[in-house]
């Protein structure tokens, strides 16, 4: 897998983050986010057999121990680490290196996640939350659960993507959006009869921890009402699909 694929495959990764659909929320951002049903798949949680709390809790661990280092996000700059979409406001950023993504699609070490999770400071800098990781496309879910038990950690991934046609960019976007990861379309042949590209999956499987969270159930959490994971739609006109 070339670089290049990894750090768009991170981008088109980063840009489904968008506000949750909370009661108070808008015709908008509800439409969007019933969009995106279509285009995630979710682990289902199994059920806990003896030692996978353990063996999740020394993945936290190790996660801890690998974010160390790069309290001062310099460091991660200066180690390879690289920023996705600086220039756009998120609540979270994402510091990849493609090195650790590479070898994650047929390698887990939990010291070197694939990317780092800041949040921009008042002060221009990062303050360092949390690590994601990752695996191959084709991994079964049995493989993902060797490596973090499906009864603690749900993985994900980005399906059903319709690359819009030329000129059609703008359908990327907006309450009526018909084709990327918030668009309506979400099979072959719509994607087909509208004249774009059907991607299946956007990239691998993905799993984020914030192993500095003292409350447990908020260590492998899903739950954008955390404010871990989302991203505001501000974020979509940074995408980048040339």
């Amino acid at each position: 897998m070339s670089t290049r694929l990894l750090n768009c495959a991170i981008l088109l990764f980063a840009i489904t983050r968008v506000l949750p659909a909370q009661s108070g929320g808008s015709d908008h951002e509800m439409q969007g986010m019933a969009h995106m049903s279509g285009h995630m798949y979710m682990t289902t949680l199994r059920p806990k057999q003896p030692g996978d709390q353990a063996k999740a809790d020394a993945i936290a661990t190790a996660a801890k121990a690998a974010m160390a280092p790069y309290e001062d996000y310099r460091k991660a700059l200066a180690d390879g680490y690289r920023i996705f979409l600086p220039n756009i406001p998120q609540p979270m950023y994402h510091f990849t290196k493609a090195a650790n993504g590479i070898a994650a699609w047929s390698h887990f070490d939990p010291l070197k996640p694939t990317s780092l999770l800041y949040r921009k400071t008042p002060d221009g800098g990062y303050k360092l939350i949390g690590v994601m990781y990752t695996a191959r496309v084709d991994a079964t879910e049995d493989e993902i659960n060797s490596r973090i038990p499906l009864s603690i950690a749900r993985w994900h991934q980005h399906i059903n993507f319709c690359k819009a046609p030329a000129g059609k960019k703008a359908a990327y976007f907006g309450p009526n959006a018909r084709f990327g990861l918030l668009g309506s379309i979400h099979t072959q042949e719509a994607c087909d009869a509208a004249g774009g590209v059907f991607l299946p999956h956007v990239f691998g499987w993905m799993v984020h921890v914030y192993p500095y969270e003292s409350d447990p159930s908020k260590v492998w959490s899903v739950d954008d009402h955390d404010g871990h994971d989302n991203m505001d739609h501000s974020a979509m006109p940074g995408m980048k699909m040339d």
